[in-house]
């Protein structure tokens, strides 16, 4: 199975009640707040809702024009609690799926503005994720902690086995392979320009 999967839906409905609930709170209309985040009007019904699968850059560009950002609106948090917080497993959340079961959690991301996001990946055998081009000067850091992860951007394709870490360039369309017959067990930072 190969495809880019799917956001999951308990993912896209917190979301999509949270940019809802700080946009009327805000007192916009949802035209004013597509404007402002660039984005369709009919994108942002559907992200409220909870029937779009945006980009996590789209999701980026809503909060901030909310004056939040991405973490704020997976838990609702205002301020850090402490200069040092820990996340355990209970607050990984599920944001990626495709059909032959492979997933992806976002474990943390910084705040107040995204920039940075720490994530762990289970990409099964034969399975892909296609990914969607980041703002100019992006870059994803990868370390494989089981299989061999394939990066594939343009017409290059490199493997990168466990025990290894790697870069990419991710303002591109890229895709993540597994061609081997063990899952890949990975983790991704995405540091995000302000591009």
């Amino acid at each position: 199975m190969t495809g880019d999967g799917s956001i999951a839906e308990d993912f896209l409905a917190q979301i999509g009640s949270r940019i809802r609930a700080l946009r009327q709170q805000r007192g916009l209309t949802m035209q004013q707040l597509a404007d402002n985040a660039s984005i369709s009007r009919r994108l942002l019904t559907q992200i409220e809702h909870g029937q779009a699968n945006p980009s996590l850059v789209a999701i980026t560009r809503i909060a901030r024009q909310l004056g939040t950002d991405f973490t704020s609106l997976l838990d609702g948090a205002a301020d850090s609690p402490g200069p040092v917080e820990v996340f355990g497993s209970q607050d990984r959340v599920l944001v990626w799926t495709s059909a032959a079961g492979s997933t992806s959690h976002l474990l943390v991301a910084t705040s107040p503005r995204r920039t940075a996001d720490l994530w762990l990946w289970h990409l099964l055998p034969d399975d892909a994720y296609q990914g969607r081009a980041d703002p100019s000067h992006s870059q994803e850091l990868f370390y494989v902690m089981d299989g061999v992860l394939t990066i594939r951007t343009g017409d290059v394709e490199v493997d990168v086995p466990a025990g290894s870490a790697s870069r990419l360039q991710s303002d591109r369309t890229y895709s993540y392979h597994n061609h081997g017959s063990d899952p890949v067990v990975f983790v991704r930072t995405v540091s995000l320009s302000a591009s």
